[in-house]
């Protein structure tokens, strides 16, 4: 199975933040998620994978080849945003990414206008949110990339119409040579489709594992202070201390429930876990 990404230490240092360190792969026939708080470095990473960003360390692989020009035209991107201009209807967008792109197909993109009930001849300001990201995704689509790069493709969108991309996302990346990098704040939507998780937090990757391990083997400790207080340090990654009651994130809850018989652990959600690291402390 080939890796559609490849990163490897990636750097970048602005004045005030730092990406350090990032590495992860997207491995053809996956979904990964990206998440992490707002600045945490989502953006940086992507905007770095598609030549918009000059890291200043690290190595970027697309296909096990360079990232160039030719390896970007395998990508099809779809942004929080809609890029395509109110003014402009569907039929103009054909029209403008045929000459861009090597294997633009237009009567792919006319099977997407009509598969998302999408007019060709309607105005993109008419447009509700749900329809620009099915434009936005019907235009990705429709040169045949390998990749998928989506960065809050999903948000503000009602659960009928984000069930539906959803699923668009899974038929993609049945095909091994396909894969996506989805950025989100929904994690709910990540639960339902991600194969793997790259959490990154004040600009490090905290963790890089498979959804399913992560949900497996993390846990949630919930006891008192003096509970807390005969727990080793070492044997929780994160802490939150209130006056009456503390929590701790356990890495493998099966082995911290063994070490400790008499302790609470409990199965924890993704958005669990970054509550953890956003207001939680070191233990």
């Amino acid at each position: 199975m080939t890796n559609c990404i490849e990163i490897q230490g990636l750097c970048k240092q602005y004045d005030q933040f730092q990406l350090e360190d990032i590495t992860f792969t997207v491995p053809g026939g996956s979904i990964v998620g990206l998440i992490g708080e707002n600045g945490a470095g989502k953006t940086t990473t992507l905007k770095s994978i598609l030549g918009l960003v000059h890291p200043d360390g690290g190595a970027i692989a697309l296909f096990d080849g360079a990232p160039d020009a030719a390896a970007r035209q395998e990508i099809g991107l779809v942004l929080d945003d809609c890029f395509f201009h109110d003014t402009l209807r569907p039929k103009d967008v054909d029209a403008i990414l045929a000459p861009i792109y090597q294997n633009w197909d237009s009567a792919l993109f006319a099977a997407y206008l009509q598969k998302f009930f999408l007019p060709e001849r309607k105005y993109i300001k008419e447009f509700s949110r749900g329809m620009k990201v099915k434009l936005s995704l019907a235009a990705a689509l429709s040169h045949s990339p390998k990749l998928l790069i989506l960065d809050e493709a999903t948000s503000g969108l009602d659960p009928v119409v984000r069930d539906e991309i959803l699923d668009e996302f899974l038929a993609f990346v049945s095909d091994d040579d396909h894969a996506i990098l989805i950025s989100s704040h929904i994690i709910s939507d990540l639960e339902k489709v991600a194969d793997y998780i790259a959490y990154i937090h004040q600009g490090t990757l905290i963790l890089f594992e498979r959804k399913d391990a992560i949900l497996e083997y993390y846990g949630r400790l919930a006891c008192t202070r003096q509970q807390l207080a005969e727990v080793v340090p070492e044997d929780l990654l994160r802490v939150k201390k209130s006056n009456f009651t503390c929590e701790g994130l356990v890495e493998n809850r099966s082995a911290f429930q063994r070490k400790y018989p008499s302790l609470l652990v409990e199965p924890i959600s993704l958005e669990e876990i970054m509550v953890f690291f956003g207001k939680g402390e070191p233990a």
